[in-house]
């Protein structure tokens, strides 16, 4: 359970960066992702979940490194 919890804590300190570095340009963003076609976001998504799982994977494999 401590793992989730640092994992959720993680989250929302890297999704808390944009909003309170760039805010302006965040709306500007958010302005423009309806124009976005469906397939582009989910290319984007499936893209940015294997980075995650990436980084889950060779942080895992430092931590259980001697």
């Amino acid at each position: 359970m401590n793992l989730v919890l640092v994992a959720l804590g993680l989250m929302m300190v890297f999704e808390g960066i944009p909003l309170f570095c760039f805010p302006d340009q965040l709306k500007e963003l958010a302005r423009k992702l309806p124009e976005l076609e469906n397939a582009t976001m989910r290319s984007i998504g499936l893209v940015l979940m294997l980075i995650g799982l990436a980084v889950v994977y060779v942080g895992k494999g430092a931590v259980n490194t001697p």
